[in-house]
C-alpha cells in the first residue's frame, strides 16, 4: 500500500490503520526504527524537544491516538520543508 493512500486513510478515520501500514509511513518520513525491542517501535524525528514517534500493535490495529500523533508529526515535517528520509 502506498504511503500516500495510508495517510489519507490515517486522516480519514485513525481508528482503521493496520499496525503494519502505519509502521510503513513512519519508515517513509522517518527512516528506519531506532528501537523495535518489546511492544513498541520507536521512530526518530528531525527536530529538538519530542524527538521521537512511537507506535504499538494492538491485535494487528495501530492505536488510534497514536495514529494521530503520527500525522502531527508528518504535517510539522513537511511545514518545515524537510524531505522524507
Amino acid at each position: 500500500m502506498k504511503a500516500d493512500h495510508v495517510e489519507t486513510k490515517a486522516r480519514a478515520s485513525p481508528s482503521a490503520v493496520r499496525f503494519k501500514e502505519l509502521e510503513s509511513l513512519c519508515r517513509t518520513y522517518f527512516g528506519e526504527p531506532r528501537q523495535t525491542s518489546g511492544s513498541h517501535v520507536i521512530f526518530a524525528t528531525p527536530w529538538q524537544g519530542d524527538p521521537r514517534v512511537n507506535i504499538q500493535d494492538k491485535n494487528g490495529m495501530a492505536k488510534p491516538y497514536q495514529v494521530r500523533q503520527v500525522i502531527a508529526a508528518i504535517d510539522r515535517l513537511k511545514e518545515q520543508n524537510s524531505e522524507p528520509v
